[in-house]
């Protein structure tokens, strides 16, 4: 055997008991290194998941809670409506106990004019223009819907042309509710032969064919006559202090 055989043999050697000796050694600092990149990405990985679970988990009880909140506002619509009738049938006794309104959620898009609190422009699916509609918020009258330049305009109460009929106090004393100023209500065209007192609830008549019965607009401040009517100026349950959506009354009965 040669001397450069010989060489190449002893190196082999070393190699392999190098090799077998001291693997761990050598390759301890790279696994540690592969392990602690496998941790973190597995670790964000997980915590990636955890977040897109915790997102979509919210995003659908968010959607849950809405879709019942839009039930339950307009279940309770439909009972304020159901209440007036069965009040009715208690009182007159020949009430048909029909009820079949329709009530939508709408959205608020945005003011008509800025600076203008009583105007807004609203989201209304299936809009008719040649009807004026009913708006509520919650189970307050917040004002009514017309049509401008073909859109559908909420006017809110205390907008001036803002008007619907109403009962006032347990007579039950017809009027015209009219908005009036940035504070308050007028209801105009009062008989003058009912007796209306200083804090007689307003509530909605349904004659209009506007809103049902039954639903709530303020109580009286002070009462006035004029040319044998009564004018009774109003402070309205509804503040306009939240005017992002609305309940529009699409059909009474």
């Amino acid at each position: 055997m040669n001397k450069g055989l010989l060489g190449f043999f002893l190196m082999f050697t070393a190699l392999l008991v190098g090799a077998l000796y001291y693997t761990n050694i050598i390759q301890a600092p790279f696994i540690s290194a592969l392990n602690n990149i496998k941790a973190n990405y597995h670790s964000s990985t997980e915590f990636m998941q955890e977040l897109i679970d915790k997102h979509f988990f919210q995003a659908r009880h968010i959607e849950e809670l809405n879709e019942k909140l839009k039930k339950y506002e307009n279940s309770h619509l439909v009972l304020q409506q159901l209440s007036s009738e069965v009040n009715d049938f208690f009182t007159e006794n020949n009430s048909t106990l029909k009820v079949d309104p329709r009530v939508e959620l709408t959205r608020t898009l945005s003011y008509q004019k800025f600076g203008d609190l009583n105007r807004v422009w609203l989201e209304v699916d299936d809009y008719n223009a040649s009807r004026v509609y009913g708006l509520v918020y919650q189970d307050l009258v917040a004002g009514i819907v017309i049509s401008q330049e073909g859109r559908a305009l909420g006017l809110l109460n205390r907008d001036i042309k803002s008007s619907y009929a109403v009962y006032i106090g347990e007579e039950r004393a017809p009027g015209i509710a009219h908005g009036n100023s940035a504070e308050h209500l007028v209801v105009k065209f009062i008989p003058a032969w009912h007796h209306i007192k200083i804090g007689d609830e307003v509530i909605t008549s349904g004659l209009d064919e506007i809103f049902f019965k039954g639903l709530k607009v303020g109580r009286v401040l002070s009462v006035t006559s004029s040319q044998g009517y009564q004018n009774a100026v109003i402070e309205p349950y509804y503040k306009a202090n939240d005017p992002n959506y609305f309940h529009i009354i699409k059909k009474i009965k």
